[in-house]
């Protein structure tokens, strides 16, 4: 299933959905249906475990496609917001992961060119989390150099503490697309968390593809464009370290819970590793997409706008 969430109108509250096609499935409202109490937010229905989402999956199986009056919703007439709008924990980035990526970031950012023993593991906090056609914010007096990556995100389904590869993708609830959004000229004595973290650095959506879906994360293409020219193009094969053993290895020493989310990291191409470099400024376009979950598009804005300052300099 590819499940959202979304607001039915601006004002209206966050709500649980199935995409079915062009239409928006209201979780809680197609539960009532069926008298269940189905959960209302992508949060509660990872904590329902297995049970839980084989319910819904079997609500949304019979109906066929044809689902009880006030149920469904025109996808055009809603609007998206990031699967899980507020992570409980900092989301798990993955730094260093692809190898192309590794010799770009050598020359460019001076990183190790050694292909990492173990994976590079860092975070981003809930806050910098925005959903599709949300703004990235650009503050010209924090950087110059913001840059983009497009990443594979999986999300885990259960908890998993020091868990085995082999075991590990039994954890995954789903997976879904992210944008790290990198200040490069904000990397401090080498920690790389301010740089990652700032707010609307963590572009997220447009939906979760659960576990079922996708038994093999490694197989799928992803790209970015940035005012329609592609920029980065590569397939999760391509991983140095694959989801599993991303999993066993943060395992090891911090105990996954529902909710947790990996962003896996990125293929060559980022603007850093450019020549010459190329960075994202107010006015463009970004647009990312992984196979077989969705595409996330968003504007870059100038996060001054409104403050006395307006341009870059």
């Amino acid at each position: 299933m590819k499940l959202v969430t979304y607001r039915p109108s601006v004002e209206g509250a966050a709500r649980l959905g199935v995409l079915d096609g062009d239409l928006v499935v209201d979780v809680a409202a197609l539960g009532a249906t069926y008298g269940e109490d189905f959960p209302d937010s992508m949060l509660g229905l990872i904590d329902a475990g297995r049970p839980g989402l084989d319910a819904l999956r079997a609500a949304v199986e019979e109906c066929e496609g044809q689902f009880p009056a006030g149920c469904a919703t025109a996808l055009a007439n809603v609007q998206l917001l990031a699967p899980i709008p507020r992570p409980r924990k900092n989301i798990f980035g993955i730094g260093l992961n692809y190898l192309d990526h590794v010799t770009e970031s050598a020359k460019a950012l001076d990183t190790a060119p050694d292909l990492p023993r173990e994976p590079v593991v860092f975070s981003k906090p809930p806050t910098t989390v925005i959903g599709p056609d949300d703004p990235i914010r650009h503050d010209g007096d924090m950087t110059r150099q913001l840059d983009w990556e497009v990443e594979l995100a999986a999300i885990i389904g259960t908890r998993a503490a020091r868990v085995s590869r082999e075991s590990a993708l039994a954890h995954v609830f789903g997976y879904s697309v992210m944008i790290d959004v990198s200040a490069r000229d904000n990397r401090r004595a080498g920690q790389w968390i301010f740089s990652k973290g700032m707010d609307s650095y963590a572009p997220f959506g447009p939906c979760v593809v659960t576990a079922d879906e996708i038994p093999d994360p490694q197989v799928l293409d992803l790209w970015l464009t940035v005012n329609g020219v592609e920029k980065q193009r590569s397939n999760t094969a391509k991983m140095l370290f694959k989801v599993d053993e991303l999993i066993a290895d943060i395992s090891r020493g911090i105990t996954l819970e529902p909710g947790d989310i990996i962003a896996t990291g990125t293929p060559e191409g980022v603007g850093a590793g450019r020549d010459p470099q190329e960075w994202m400024w107010p006015g463009d376009v970004v647009v990312a997409g992984v196979q077989g979950i969705g595409i996330l598009r968003h504007p870059v804005i100038d996060a001054r706008a409104g403050m006395g300052k307006t341009t870059i300099d």
